[in-house]
C-alpha cells in the first residue's frame, strides 16, 4: 500500500477484508440460487449472467487474500480483472431476454431491430466490449512501463465505453418497444393482461433496473481508469463498493427475485411468437398461456 502520487501501486488503502468477505458470500449465495433457478428452468441463455455471478464472488476471494498481502501481485489482478469484466455477461443475458420477451407477445413489428437480429447485434457488441476490457486489463498487468500501462488503462476504457453505447442504444430499442406496445398492444398481450398475466410488463421493468445499474458501474469505471492509478476513486475504498459491488448485487438478485423463466421459456423452441389476429391456431395458444399458469 502506497500514496506516493505518480508511481503506480496495487492498491492506496489496505483492502477490508470484512467488506470484502461479505460480498464474497452474497455473490456466491445469488451465484447459487441462479444455478437452481437456471437448471430447474432450462433457462440457458443465463449461463452468461451465472458465470459472471461466478467471476464477482472470486474476483472478492482476490481481494479478500489482498488484504493481508496487498503487494501480491496474484490477488490483485484476480480481483481487478474478474470484477471488471463480470459485468459484461450479466449484458449478454440481459440482450438475450428482450429478443425472446418480445416474441413472447407477439409484437416484432414493435421493435426496431428483428428479435433474431437485436440478439446477435447487441451480444456482438457486448462480446467486443469484453475481449477489450480483458486485453486492457491483460496489458495492464504484464506492463513495465508507465506508456505499456497508459495504453492498458486506455483499451479498457474504450471497452467500457463501448459497452456504455450498446446499453444505451438497447435501452432505447427497449423504451420504443415499450411505448409502441402501450399504445397499440398485440392481442396476446392484452388478452394477457386480462387475465392477469402481466409477468411480461414487469420484466421489461426489471431490464430498465439492472440495465440502469450496470451503466451506473460502467460509467463509474471510466471515470475510475480516466482518473488513473492516483486518482481520488482508487484512494477510498468505498467508492467501489457503492458505485460497483452494491449496483451488481443488485442486480443478479433482482433477477432472482424475477426470474425471466416466469415469462420467457428457456429455449427458441417454447417461444410462441405469434401474429396479432384472431384465427384458432393464436387463440388455443392463448388458452393453453393462461389456463396453466404461464405468463
Amino acid at each position: 500500500m502506497s500514496d506516493e502520487p505518480g508511481k503506480f501501486v496495487f492498491y492506496r488503502y489496505t483492502p477490508s477484508l470484512a467488506a470484502a468477505t461479505i460480498f464474497m458470500l452474497a455473490f456466491f449465495a445469488t451465484s447459487i440460487l441462479h444455478a437452481v433457478q437456471l437448471f430447474r428452468t432450462k433457462t440457458w441463455y443465463f449461463i452468461p449472467l451465472l458465470i459472471g455471478a461466478l467471476m464477482e464472488a472470486i474476483g472478492y476471494i482476490g481481494r479478500m487474500q489482498s488484504a493481508h498481502d496487498t503487494n501480491s501481485l496474484g490477488p490483485y489482478m484476480q480481483q481487478s480483472l474478474l470484477l471488471l469484466i463480470a459485468p459484461s455477461l450479466f449484458a449478454a443475458s440481459i440482450y438475450m431476454v428482450l429478443g425472446r420477451l418480445i416474441r413472447v407477445v407477439g409484437a416484432e413489428r414493435y421493435s426496431l431491430f428483428s428479435p433474431r437480429w437485436l440478439t446477435k447485434i447487441f451480444v456482438a457488441g457486448d462480446v467486443f466490449s469484453f475481449f477489450m476490457q480483458s486485453s486492457g486489463g491483460g496489458i495492464m498487468a504484464s506492463s513495465k512501463t508507465s506508456s505499456a500501462m497508459k495504453t492498458g488503462q486506455n483499451v479498457v476504457i474504450g471497452g467500457l465505453i463501448v459497452q456504455i453505447l450498446f446499453f444505451s442504444v438497447f435501452m432505447l430499442v427497449a423504451v420504443i418497444f415499450h411505448v409502441r406496445i402501450r399504445s397499440t398492444p398485440t392481442v396476446l398481450a392484452s388478452t394477457l393482461q386480462q387475465h392477469g398475466r402481466r409477468g411480461w410488463i414487469t420484466l421489461l421493468y426489471v431490464l430498465y433496473v439492472a440495465s440502469a445499474l450496470i451503466l451506473v458501474r460502467s460509467l463509474f469505471r471510466v471515470v475510475e481508469y480516466a482518473e488513473g492509478n492516483d486518482g481520488d476513486l482508487l484512494k477510498h475504498e468505498v467508492f467501489l463498493y457503492v458505485f460497483d459491488s452494491t449496483l451488481m448485487l443488485g442486480a443478479l438478485v433482482l433477477f432472482n427475485a424475477v426470474h425471466p423463466s416466469q415469462v420467457v421459456p428457456g429455449g427458441n423452441t417454447e417461444i410462441r411468437a405469434m401474429e396479432p389476429r384472431f384465427d384458432g391456431m393464436h387463440m388455443a395458444s392463448v388458452r393453453d398461456l393462461t389456463r396453466d399458469g404461464r405468463p
